[in-house]
């Protein structure tokens, strides 16, 4: 029954005030062991890419209730760009999520019951105005605190320096959320498929400062140093959560 409930069964909507996200290059080679079987990184030129979603989520509730019942938190997401292959054989990019955190203890409380995503409450300091979003996050034992501010205006034009990105059009494949979310349950040999609906969704690359953050301090990200690819802001997106859909693993991948 557990298992069962954990599979996203109820469609979800929700309203994003604004959300940053931060994306960093890795090797493919780091990446690939905190994939489950069915996974593989979403890559470019051998890089594979770990985002964080830091998300003002408003009116979060079940599809068919009024949004004055919703829920509003802050979300903060650690999850990997990949891309699993249906049994029909195509392709689906998406994200497989590391960590959860929330400034809510009903939504990391709920967070569990519904999905795999590991949510734990944190501490959140948003500060926004015309010209910059600034955000600190506090979590238990320090484990994924962080640090940034993202300057919105003027837009950057490129890719900030060292990206493996030559070009916006190419960063802008990366700038999440992707289409579906990916969690796989081993011993039933499935993959759980959420597929995400979002309108509005213009995300305009920014130039961020990012001085503290200890989940990339921790292995195997500690091998090397923390290499952003691209930040991205959004703000005012309607969203909505497919129920799961749960997909039989391929043979070759079990």
């Amino acid at each position: 029954m557990l298992a069962a409930l954990r599979r996203h069964p109820i469609p979800i909507r929700a309203f994003f005030r604004h959300s940053l996200v931060l994306t960093y290059a890795y090797p493919e080679e780091i990446l690939r062991p905190l994939l489950p079987s069915g996974l593989t990184p979403d890559a470019y030129q051998g890089h594979g890419f770990v985002a964080i979603a830091l998300v003002q989520t408003e009116n979060l509730r079940p599809v068919g209730l009024p949004a004055f019942l919703g829920r509003s938190f802050f979300l903060a997401g650690y999850r990997i760009f990949t891309r699993f292959r249906r049994p029909d054989g195509k392709s689906l990019r998406g994200l497989y999520i590391l960590r959860s955190y929330t400034d809510s203890r009903l939504m990391a409380w709920g967070g569990n019951l519904l999905t795999h995503y590991r949510y734990s409450s944190c501490a959140v300091e948003t500060c926004r105005d015309p010209e910059a979003l600034e955000i600190r996050l506090s979590t238990p034992g320090t484990e994924a605190d962080l640090s940034v501010r993202a300057v919105l205006e003027p837009q950057a034009a490129a890719p900030p320096p060292g990206s493996p990105f030559p070009d916006l059009e190419t960063a802008r494949r990366y700038a999440g959320p992707l289409p579906f979310t990916f969690d796989c349950e081993p011993q039933a040999r499935q993959m759980v498929v959420i597929e995400g609906v979002r309108k509005n969704w213009h995300p305009q690359l920014v130039g961020a400062d990012v001085t503290r953050s200890t989940f990339l301090e921790r292995p195997p990200f500690d091998r090397l140093p923390p290499r952003l690819a691209s930040a991205f802001f959004v703000e005012s997106i309607p969203y909505l959560w497919k129920r799961g859909v749960v997909m039989p693993l391929s043979f070759e991948d079990r």
